[in-house]
């Protein structure tokens, strides 16, 4: 397993009249996560790309369990739970100041060969950060 953990706080842009993060702003934490997971474990998203990998999200999913409100920093937590293949799943878990959790989400991405636009297995140099980093739950 691979767990990081970054923190943002909402600005003002990103809320509705109420005060609230609207809710399509998630889907941009949650990236802001994913590319600090892979910075920590040793490679910025642009060096992945620059090695000729894209990796498109096929799937997300979130709920939404309280709202994070304006000015609010947020707690977000990144996880990979399976070694992946031609798919990598993110889990998050998104809480407040209060370290109530607020959110759950999960993307899934496919590792995408930029040159001839073929899904690929997980690239051997990926695989061996996410290994090194790898820690039994």
């Amino acid at each position: 397993m691979i767990h990081t953990t970054h923190t943002l706080r909402v600005r003002y842009a990103e809320t509705d009249p109420m005060k609230y993060a609207y809710y399509g702003n998630y889907a941009a934490y949650l990236e802001v996560a994913r590319v600090e997971l892979f910075r920590t474990i040793g490679m910025s998203y642009d060096d992945i790309e620059k090695k000729g990998i894209w990796l498109p999200v096929s799937e997300f999913k979130i709920k939404y369990l309280k709202p994070a409100l304006y000015d609010q920093p947020l707690e977000i937590h990144t996880l990979i739970r399976q070694i992946p293949g031609v798919r990598i799943i993110f889990e998050y878990e998104i809480y407040n100041e209060a370290k109530e959790k607020i959110t759950e989400a999960e993307t899934t991405l496919f590792f995408l060969d930029s040159k001839d636009n073929k899904i690929i297995r997980c690239p051997q140099f990926l695989m061996e950060l996410i290994m090194k980093n790898w820690k039994e739950s």
